[in-house]
């Protein structure tokens, strides 16, 4: 099992000032305990989960590339993409261009979206679900075609391209790989198997039954089942002083049971730093042959 760190929270002492330099210290610290990965939301306001809507909350893609320069061996990439937010060619170059700045180091993470009153405060695109996710589905056929080098129009319902040139094409091979969030059993979890290299399906929910449903469906694709990553997100807490290192290593331990690969930890803004020394020394050795 291997962990990333989902950074979601930005509300560090001395304002805006300070982001960027915090910011760079955290995932530093992250690459240098072993996380495999540093996520960052897809959101333009704060999520009521983590905080009120005006509290700090940077661009997901110029964050990742302020990370990719702050950073030499993490993956980065959004969790997840809102698929209406971007035009997919726009899209399909910002993850190109993180993957050629970082060395390879670049993922698309998508998803339908979910936020209404944040994409109607800013004018955003948000269709109804159902429309939604037919865009989910062109917006990774147009990634798909731009990074296998085809050049030729893309014509969708929803999207039109007439040259789908993408020059520079991806560092990583064949291209970067591609993670669909949600757990929709009917469409999403359809899209996966036949589109992605990983899953992303929330705790809470019977993860094991649902990854049932993922390898029906990979049996329908032709798709190998042990191929897709299976990830999930939660909220890691090792306590102030790490007395609750066993808490979270027996939390996680569920999750692998379960069949989870990944795990996403995110954490409040004062437990970033406090808690990864701790994580690095006491779960990430443990967790590291499960």
């Amino acid at each position: 099992m291997r962990l990333g760190l989902h950074i979601s929270d930005f509300s560090w002492p001395g304002g805006p000032q300070q982001i960027g330099p915090v910011l760079a210290e955290v995932a530093q610290q992250a690459e240098a305990a072993g996380f495999d990965r540093i996520t960052v939301m897809d959101h333009l306001w704060q999520i009521g989960a983590v905080g009120p809507p005006e509290a700090p909350m940077l661009e997901a893609y110029t964050t990742l590339g302020y990370l990719a320069a702050k950073t030499s061996t993490i993956t980065l990439h959004a969790m997840v993409t809102a698929a209406v937010f971007r035009a997919p060619g726009l899209l399909s170059k910002a993850v190109t261009t993180l993957d050629v700045l970082s060395g390879g180091r670049s993922m698309l993470g998508l998803g339908a979206g979910w936020y209404k009153e944040e994409a109607a405060g800013l004018g955003l695109p948000f269709p109804p679900l159902g429309e939604r996710m037919e865009r989910v589905e062109e917006v990774v056929q147009v990634c798909l075609q731009m990074w296998s080098g085809r050049q030729d129009p893309f014509t969708g319902k929803h999207y039109q391209l007439e040259r789908t040139l993408n020059s520079p094409m991806p560092v990583s091979q064949p291209r970067p790989r591609i993670m669909i969030a949600g757990s929709g059993e009917r469409k999403t979890l359809r899209m996966v198997a036949k589109y992605a290299d990983a899953c992303n399906i929330y705790t809470g929910q019977d993860i094991a039954a649902k990854l049932r449903v993922l390898r029906e469906h990979c049996d329908r694709e032709g798709r190998d089942y042990d191929q897709i990553e299976k990830t999930s997100t939660m909220l890691f807490d090792v306590g102030a002083d790490g007395s609750r290192a066993g808490d979270l290593l027996a939390q996680l331990r569920a999750l692998h049971e379960d069949g989870i690969t990944v795990v996403y930890g995110r954490m409040t803004a004062e437990g970033y730093q406090r808690q990864l020394g701790v994580i690095a020394r006491e779960v990430i050795p443990v967790i590291a042959d499960w």
